[in-house]
């Protein structure tokens, strides 16, 4: 699992640095969105489904956006030309889909069959949850006391998103 998810880091590195130096702005914001799901393959591979939805959903929302701003919009740099050589593009494109959907399909595979979770941590949650958290409230107290940072982690996300949705559409609305 850890090769797996270093090569995916290699690749989410590789995706992020097309996406600076890319001529075609539709380009780049493809290559946000490859990196943005490559985010969600290493979740499933760490075994943290909760965040995994939560960046597809962000992903998702934010490259519709700015997919519909690029359209928009001129598509390419006014002061550079254009990729001359699309067939090495595709066969990139083509390439990184196949390796994608290859770690997609064992992340999938290495998690819990739906409905039968494994109980590891489900155990100190409920046995005296209530007297370790002080809340009356056991669902609070997990979310709250135990899960605090990966809570936050989830909203720093969620905020993240939100605030680059109102900055594109603060941009949009100015011109």
């Amino acid at each position: 699992m850890e090769v797996a998810v270093s090569i995916i880091t290699g690749l989410m590195i590789l995706g992020a640095l097309y996406a600076i130096h890319a001529k075609d702005l539709l380009s780049s914001v493809i290559a946000c969105g490859i990196v943005g799901y490559s985010l969600v393959i290493c979740f499933l591979l760490l075994k943290a489904p909760d965040l995994a939805i939560v960046q597809i959903v962000v992903d998702t929302i934010t490259l519709i956006i700015m997919v519909a701003v690029v359209l928009d919009s001129s598509r390419e740099e006014l002061f550079l030309k254009p990729d001359t050589q699309g067939y090495v593009t595709t066969l990139t494109g083509v390439f990184l889909l196949a390796i994608f959907l290859y770690f997609f399909v064992i992340s999938v595979q290495s998690l819990d069959i739906l409905g039968k979770g494994s109980l590891r941590m489900a155990e100190q949650y409920i046995n005296g949850a209530a007297q370790k958290t002080g809340s009356a409230n056991l669902v609070t107290g997990v979310v709250f006391d135990f899960r605090g940072y990966d809570t936050m982690g989830e909203a720093v996300v969620l905020v993240t998103a939100v605030l680059g949705v109102l900055t594109i559409l603060r941009i949009k609305g100015k011109k």
